[in-house]
């Protein structure tokens, strides 16, 4: 496989130095991607470059993933309108291991294959680094002037933060430079990878490594994802969309997926899967055919949570959705933890009631109208009960005065009710 090719037509090669190309067509080539590990999760945000490490060493090159440990502590001010707050090493060694086990997912960091990846973190190599050592090896290399006349650094100075650039901020590009310089001669790593808003900071390590070993290396970056009606990729009202299961359940992280735009699911299929060219081409002509029953969605959703979590929770995820739209049953609403079965129902109207009430025990037409207001009077709660159109827990109530006891509950607090088909309500006992 030809990188370079398979990055094109999937729509992720934003700006590529001259000679990359040829450069990898003719060796094994090591190229590495920085990730900053302010947190113990990877995000959706990270998955464009960290597909690009997937397919690079499916072409046979070696990936190296860096966490940068050192320049997390600092904070890049590319795109970035304030200063990052200063992480510990203790935090960082943390992120850094939770990392590691969320890429081992894409890359092979195990076998013993000549191209197999590595996990590298620059605090290793900047910790000991001093600042005078730091101006003597680096400083001297790279002119203010060219440093000024980077984007990064220009946005900042001219107003569009109000705070400008502290002195931590400027350096920034020189010790991502240095970065590439270090890789270069430990490890022969001629190629950087990164988001386009890495071009400042990525030429920079190029430009060190000309001026002082005279080296010439290359860099590659991918175009920042966004949704096609210009917002945020990888953002919701709730935050974002994290890797890790604790931070965003593998419902919450389908559903996401599910619900993109079918013009987003035509970009985002090719970007965020490995499926082949002719695979893909193959359901974007199935999905123009017959939109509404979102192939592509649905396939996306899949491939991506599968990737990250795994067929159980992909499968879990599906059945799940099934329990809001489709006809799912008792035993698979029974089968739902208690953040899945939340995450289900956020947004359904919920009541609360006494536990005592129920343990108790309590006729159905009582708690569903004095207690709940799920039905404006008795009488309409009888009718519809008469008429089939009332469930409890996704099964049918057979009489309006059936007693409801704590064998009812779902994880010990919660009832599901449902008036008519599409008329969901929760109810927690407390």
């Amino acid at each position: 496989m030809n990188f370079v090719e398979e990055l094109r037509w999937r729509g992720m090669v934003h700006t590529m130095m001259p000679g990359t190309e040829e450069l990898l067509e003719k060796e094994m080539v090591t190229a590495y991607l920085g990730i900053d590990p302010t947190a113990d999760s990877l995000h959706i945000g990270h998955l464009c470059g960290v597909m690009m490490l997937r397919h690079f060493q499916r072409c046979g090159h070696k990936p190296l993933a860096l966490v940068g440990g050192a320049t997390g502590m600092i904070g890049d001010p590319s795109g970035k309108s304030q200063e990052r707050n200063l992480l510990d090493e203790e935090t960082l060694r943390h992120n850094q291991e939770c990392i590691k086990k969320q890429l081992g997912k894409f890359l092979d960091f195990e076998s013993d294959a000549p191209n197999k990846a590595e996990l590298v973190n620059n605090y290793d190599w900047m910790k000991d680094f001093s600042f005078l050592d730091f101006a003597r090896t680096v400083g001297k290399h790279i002119t203010v002037n060219y440093m000024m006349a980077k984007d990064s650094v220009q946005k900042r100075l001219n107003g569009e933060a109000r705070d400008g650039l502290s002195f931590t901020e400027f350096t920034y590009q020189l010790l991502q430079g240095y970065d590439f310089l270090h890789l270069y001669e430990t490890k022969n790593c001629k190629l950087q990878l990164g988001g386009s808003d890495q071009w400042g900071n990525i030429t920079t390590g190029a430009e060190l490594i000309r001026r002082t070993n005279g080296g010439e290396v290359f860099a590659l970056t991918c175009p920042l994802i966004t949704k096609a009606d210009g917002g945020k990729f990888g953002k919701t009202e709730s935050g974002n969309i994290w890797l890790d299961a604790r931070y965003t359940s593998p419902y919450k992280f389908y559903q996401f997926w599910l619900n993109v735009s079918d013009e987003d699911a035509k970009r985002y299929i090719k970007i965020f899967t490995s499926l082949s060219k002719e695979e893909i081409d193959g359901l974007i002509a199935e999905h123009d055919q017959a939109p509404h029953l979102r192939v592509l969605q649905k396939r996306l959703a899949k491939e991506v949570t599968i990737m990250v979590h795994s067929e159980a929770d992909y499968n879990a995820a599906v059945e799940a959705s099934g329990i809001l739209f489709g006809n799912a049953t008792s035993e698979a609403l029974k089968k739902l933890d208690e953040d899945t079965l939340l995450a289900v129902f956020e947004g359904v109207p919920q009541f609360e009631v006494a536990k005592a009430d129920i343990e108790a025990g309590i006729k159905a037409v009582d708690l569903f109208t004095e207690k709940a207001a799920i039905f404006p009077s008795k009488g309409e709660m009888r009718k519809l009960v008469q008429g089939g159109g009332v469930s409890l827990n996704k099964e049918k109530l057979a009489a309006f005065d059936q007693m409801i006891t704590t064998a009812d509950l779902l994880d010990e607090k919660y009832l599901l009710v449902q008036r008519g088909k599409k008329n969901y309500y929760l109810i927690i006992a407390k």
